[in-house]
């Protein structure tokens, strides 16, 4: 074999292992690192289409496309050498056993946060967040949350486990604060009376994008934000492969702006879920969530 280092690998095809090409640590508790990157394959709670398991894959091959940039424009200095990053593969669970997915999960963020990591999770459905919030209350009480989403994921079908009722099975259990919580990009029913700030489509798609971000800080105010990204949030038009795609959503740009405006919040944990890539197209939607991802990142390693 010859030698070769992936760093130097500028294909947009091979060694699409871990996210951006980082090393796969599959021992990530005692390894050193500020962000653990941890695949979640599982669509066993979705409602619409299924194949958000194979999301995790999808997004990490898309990532390649984005590793030959060291300076992501439009910032001025490679993430990697402010932030120490890992990839710790996929969680394992018993196939089948959605209460085994649920445990899992939760130890596993419960582990990396008491060894003083942080936690970026790539979905699988939304349900995974729910687990994600259990283990961070754990270690921060209540938190603050910035949802972006087609869905307020709050419509109780009276089941246990549904990716449509995660923000509500979080507020049943007292993992959020509603009060310093907001939903950005809905556009289907919602119900004003569980407290978070909801700016619908209609009002981003209107709107500088400067007076989202004002918002955005005025109501989180100085809590510790979980940050999660539904797909969906986005247009079909750019984001199709999804498994509940609701036309009139956000573009790229607008989200991209948004992101990058959150670098001043206090994020302890974040997560991109509901990428399908059976119903993308030319991974246009697993590009998206790649890049969205990296964008986050890019926030955290500019408080360092």
């Amino acid at each position: 074999m010859n030698n070769f280092s992936c760093n130097n690998d500028h294909s947009l095809f091979s060694n699409a292992f871990g996210f951006l090409r980082l090393p796969l640590e599959f021992d990530p508790y005692t390894q050193c690192s500020d962000w653990v990157i941890t695949g979640v394959p599982f669509d066993m709670a979705t409602s619409g289409r299924p194949g958000s398991r194979f999301g995790p894959t999808a997004i990490r091959q898309a990532s390649i496309n984005l590793v030959w940039e060291q300076c992501r424009w439009p910032w001025n200095f490679n993430i990697r050498e402010k932030l120490k990053i890992i990839d710790c593969g996929d969680l394992v669970y018993k196939i089948g056993s959605i209460q085994n997915f649920t445990d899992n999960l939760q130890i596993h963020i419960e582990h990396l946060l008491n060894s003083r990591k942080k936690v970026f999770l790539l979905g699988g459905d939304h349900y995974i967040t729910l687990p994600a919030l259990r283990a961070y209350s754990k270690i921060f009480g209540k938190i603050a949350i910035i949802h972006f989403d087609a869905h307020t994921d709050c419509y109780s079908n009276c089941s246990q486990y549904d990716h449509g009722a995660v923000m509500l099975y979080a507020l049943n259990e007292g993992l959020i604060n509603p009060n310093l919580s907001i939903q950005i990009g809905i556009r289907t029913e919602y119900d004003t009376k569980f407290g978070f700030t909801i700016l619908d489509s209609e009002f981003v798609n209107s709107v500088d994008t400067s007076i989202i971000v004002n918002k955005i800080i005025s109501v989180i105010q100085n809590a510790p934000v979980y940050l999660t990204f539904d797909i969906d949030c986005l247009d079909p038009s750019i984001a199709p492969g999804t498994g509940t795609p609701v036309i009139g959503g956000l573009t790229s740009s607008c989200v991209l702006k948004l992101i990058r405006s959150l670098k001043k919040i206090n994020i302890i944990g974040m997560d991109i879920v509901e990428v399908s890539p059976e119903y993308d197209c030319s991974q246009i939607t697993a590009l998206t969530a790649a890049t969205l991802g990296l964008e986050m990142l890019y926030t955290q390693a500019v408080i360092c």
